[in-house]
């Protein structure tokens, strides 16, 4: 049995890693060759993954066609603004009849779909029965490292969300399924965006209680859009949702937070961003979380204000005295 994988930054290597365990080969696409050749000869990915050896069944490739050769799972594990380039690129080599499994968390911002919106976009439709969303709570460093790991798999055919269950199933990776597409992939997407917050009021030096505030009110904010979208509020309160945002807006490894800290102490995005090798996909997400809830109608005011200070140069303190003086009303 083979496996694909495209990308092969931090997750989509550890991910690679996990699917060794159950495929024969597993076949990992990416843009640079040092990647690539440091996966094949050292084992080893030093630039997204460094310390983490490579299984010796994933085999990397700089070609779209030969790591989609034969494949009976395909992932696509590019960043959200470079999955529809990756996905129309790969369509004349993309396998049918096998599950097409996303795990960027993101929405495109130009489009403002969703990342399993994006893919039925760019694929016609013989595929789109086929795809699928895997989010929760998962440091790449803790998945490759053999850490116990739980997520969700979601299709909207629950035959294909088990298919990609029993596909990734180990003794330290563990999957469930639902068919609430739209509310995994909120929560996925807009946890990197309360993330942010997080941090920045950590980096401002406030405590514990300004935390907790921000993840339990940016979880009434993903919810309040999640479920105007057509989520199960109940999904919310799942892995995808409460058990990631906690992961990401506490968690030393989150790349958002770390972004919202160094917002926080009073650098600029630029700043933050140029000293960054890795993603941090609520960056981006800021843009369409404000879009999104203008079009859809819904307050999002975390998010606005991490909007306003990432793009609009807007002081920290100032948009927390803003989040804290907003009028009184009641707990929703």
């Amino acid at each position: 049995m083979r496996a694909a994988v495209i990308g092969l930054g931090a997750f989509g290597t550890a991910l690679a890693n996990t699917l060794a365990s159950r495929f024969d080969e597993v076949r990992a696409w990416a843009r640079e060759p040092t990647v690539v050749e440091g996966i094949n000869t050292a084992r080893e990915n030093q630039s997204y993954l460094p310390g983490i050896p490579v299984s010796p069944r994933v085999r990397a490739t700089l070609s779209l066609e030969e790591a989609l050769l034969q494949a009976e799972l395909v992932v696509f594990a590019t960043p959200s603004h470079a999955t529809r380039d990756v996905v129309r690129k790969a369509l004349p080599h993309l396998p049918e009849h096998v599950p097409l499994l996303t795990v960027a968390k993101g929405i495109e911002n130009e489009t403002l779909l969703t990342m399993t919106q994006l893919l039925e976009d760019c694929l016609p439709e013989q595929y789109h029965g086929s795809i699928a969303i895997l989010s929760g709570p998962s440091f790449a460093k803790e998945m490759a490292a053999g850490m116990p790991t739980v997520v969700t798999v979601a299709a909207y055919l629950e035959r294909v969300a088990q298919r990609v269950q029993a596909a990734l199933q180990t003794e330290t990776f563990r999957t469930y399924t639902s068919t609430d597409v739209i509310g995994v992939e909120m929560g996925g997407a807009l946890k990197n965006v309360i993330a942010i917050a997080a941090g920045i009021a950590d980096g401002l030096g406030f405590g514990m209680n300004a935390r907790s505030a921000i993840i339990t009110r940016g979880l009434a904010e993903i919810s309040r859009i999640a479920v105007r979208m057509g989520a199960n509020p109940l999904t919310l309160m799942g892995l995808s949702g409460l058990g990631d945002l906690v992961l990401t807006c506490t968690g030393d490894l989150s790349r958002n937070r770390r972004v919202g800290i160094e917002l926080g102490k009073g650098r600029t995005l630029d700043e933050v961003l140029s000293g960054m090798t890795q993603v941090a996909e609520g960056v981006k997400t800021a843009r369409s979380a404000r879009d999104l809830s203008r079009k859809v109608g819904v307050e999002l005011p975390i998010c606005d204000q991490v909007h306003a200070i990432m793009y609009e140069g807007k002081n920290p303190r100032r948009a927390v005295t803003e989040l804290m003086t907003r009028a009184p009303k009641r707990e929703d």
